[in-house]
């Protein structure tokens, strides 16, 4: 789920890094390049001589206050296209959309290679949370509101605010092409928000099952479900780190009047995502704590390839009265610098 409802529109963009190359003696020696470039030019090259390159969407002109990230890419056009997520192999991309003849968001698979993009999902119900099997990618995962019936569910009642709908969704398994279609997680109530740990043994969701928005873990298969958070609040967006020991998500949790408008709001099958902070735990849940403290909205938090640092999403920079969509940008932080008088550790623009 996004912070705000637009037309949105996919961008991909790789972090900056510094690469270096050694050449050890009595190395064989480098074999000449192919002749031609794809993908305009003819090659009789063999495939392993076809380095893997994005050639979907278009170039994105270079943003001089940008510069930490380089290269970067629109991958859509039109509609509205949210939650993109890698295949393990970094050739494809799952994410949702409601496109020409969508009646709501449905899941698609786009290959960053040639542009093709194809509908996963049966298009029965609203589709949310799509992600690749880890480590090979040979399935996806995604949830949908499919098994309450073939319609979209209605739209949520925004009189009072901006509210994301806790429709019934149950969280299936697939090919990649989207055949052979398995529920995976199901039961009443909200289960979404699936993602996978690195190795593909453990899956992480968000849940209604026992009546809060909770974090659970659960087997690739989907068997030994268990719950990892008991706070009152919104608990969700979870990802694990790349080692697999931790857990970061994002996180409500409201007391006195706050908390009675979000169980009133819960029990309507609403919530209103506001005031969200980043968390971060060890894989089991423990040793859970917040890790920003600026009563904002945080989302999309994420590890990078270090285990350690969080990069996120937030509009603690925004104008809060300039009226329309917030402004988002993109931040660092590391859970175990030293704490500011925020009380958490410091933010580093991204």
């Amino acid at each position: 789920m996004l912070p705000f409802a637009a037309v949105r529109s996919l961008f991909v963009f790789p972090l900056v890094a510094a690469l270096a190359a050694s050449a050890c003696s009595g190395a064989e020696p480098a074999k000449p390049a192919p002749m031609g470039q794809l993908p305009n030019a003819v090659t009789t090259a063999q495939p392993e001589w076809l380095p893997f390159s994005i050639r979907a969407g278009e170039q994105v002109a270079a943003d001089p206050r940008e510069h930490h990230l380089a290269d970067l890419r629109k991958l859509t056009s039109g509609g509205e296209n949210a939650e993109a997520y890698w295949s393990p192999d970094g050739r494809s991309l799952i994410f949702q959309a409601t496109r020409e003849g969508d009646a709501c968001d449905q899941m698609y698979v786009l290959d960053l290679g040639t542009g093709e993009t194809r509908r996963v999902s049966s298009g029965k119900g609203r589709t949310t949370c799509g992600f690749f099997f880890y480590p090979t990618g040979d399935r996806i995962l995604y949830s949908s509101t499919e098994a309450t019936g073939p319609g979209c569910p209605p739209k949520p009642d925004r009189s009072q605010g901006y509210v994301w709908p806790l429709d019934p969704h149950d969280i299936y398994a697939a090919k990649p092409d989207g055949s052979a279609v398995v529920p995976l997680i199901a039961g009443p109530g909200y289960d979404a928000e699936a993602t996978m740990s690195f190795d593909g043994k453990r899956l992480v969701f968000t849940s209604t099952r026992d009546g809060d928005l909770e974090l659970y873990t659960a087997k690739s298969d989907g068997s030994d479900v268990r719950r990892i958070t008991r706070e009152p609040g919104y608990d969700g967006g979870a990802f694990f780190s790349p080692d697999g020991t931790r857990l970061v998500w994002r996180a409500s949790r409201p007391t006195g009047e706050a908390l009675d408008r979000y169980r009133a709001m819960l029990a309507r099958g609403l919530i209103q995502p506001t005031h969200l902070e980043i968390m971060v735990a060890d894989a089991s849940g423990g040793r859970a704590h917040a890790i920003t403290n600026n009563g904002r909205e945080n989302f999309a938090p994420s590890f990078l390839p270090d285990s350690r640092r969080v990069i996120f999403a937030s509009n603690v920079a925004a104008n809060a009265a300039s009226g329309g969509p917030p402004n988002f940008d993109l931040y660092v932080i590391d859970p175990e610098g030293p704490l500011t008088l925020t009380g958490g550790p410091a933010l580093r623009s991204a």
